[in-house]
């Protein structure tokens, strides 16, 4: 709102009020501005990041069968998905017990720095290398916030941080610095490992997540067990939430990935493997 609209609203009123003291004007124009800032900030959002795939043709279609099977049977498939990620959040350990390689999954970074629960796995990260079982760690994150070219990427945070704890010298470090979400950070992670010989891997990550990691991990064919960040599971508001979005996501790709395979749907079942 300009100058220009201001008076010519005042005029119409017929008069001057306390909304023509200048700081009041400076309030009125930072509300009238609200709005559409927080539009675009929503809108810059939905096109970065893996909510962008939410608006392709074939997720949207998935997302319906998803939706339907759950409907029908009256919420039980949703209950089975939360239950499972409850389970497997609860009872992931800490110490890989095979794996010689490690899978570091990424997040969202905050002002350029990593998060509580993204420096949690960072650090658990540093502590499985240690004992000298591991041989190669593959850090997985790009610049989910759009990729500006100043941005930093969430593997390379990660890198630094790491390197700030320490890391044993006979540990070979990858970036994988391209992926926006944990599909494509494990697609990513294939396409490296497939160089050489097929080997276990552990994968790294919050213990809410750990089930979307499992489940995609699966379906790319992957060798995997599971290493949770958090000593244990510790139940939170904030955590319960995150479980509930994981179960829906749990049961969008399991229901989403079961459709394609059951039609024969190329295109929708690359998106899953």
């Amino acid at each position: 709102m300009n100058a220009e609209r201001v008076d010519a609203s005042r005029h119409a009123r017929g008069g001057f009020t306390e909304k023509d003291n200048p700081q009041y004007r400076l309030r009125y124009e930072a509300l009238a501005m609200r709005v559409p800032i927080g539009m675009n900030a929503l809108s810059n959002f939905l096109r970065h990041g893996a909510w962008q795939k939410l608006f392709h043709r074939d997720a949207l279609h998935s997302l319906a069968v998803t939706a339907i099977a759950c409907i029908a049977s009256a919420g039980l498939l949703y209950l089975f998905h939360f239950f499972r990620c409850w389970r497997i959040a609860a009872k992931s350990g800490v110490v890989p017990q095979r794996a010689s390689v490690v899978l570091l999954f990424g997040k969202r970074l905050r002002d350029g720095v990593p998060d509580a629960d993204y420096a949690r796995r960072i650090a658990r990260t540093q502590h499985v290398l240690m004992p000298g079982n591991i041989q190669r760690v593959l850090l997985l994150g790009g610049k989910s916030s759009g990729g500006h070219n100043d941005e930093t990427s969430e593997a390379v945070a990660a890198l630094a941080r790491l390197r700030a704890q320490g890391v044993p010298d006979h540990v070979e470090i990858v970036l994988e610095d391209r992926s926006i979400d944990t599909l494509q950070n494990l697609r990513n992670a294939r396409a490296l490992l497939a160089e050489r010989a097929p080997a276990p891997v552990v994968l790294i990550s919050s213990r809410y997540h750990l089930a979307r990691c499992a489940l995609l991990a699966r379906n790319l064919g992957f060798d995997a067990e599971l290493c949770a960040a958090e000593d244990g599971l510790r139940l939170t508001p904030r955590l319960f939430a995150r479980l509930l979005l994981e179960a829906g996501y749990a049961m969008w790709i399991e229901v989403g990935t079961r459709w394609a395979r059951l039609l024969g749907h190329k295109r929708m079942l690359d998106e899953v493997t």
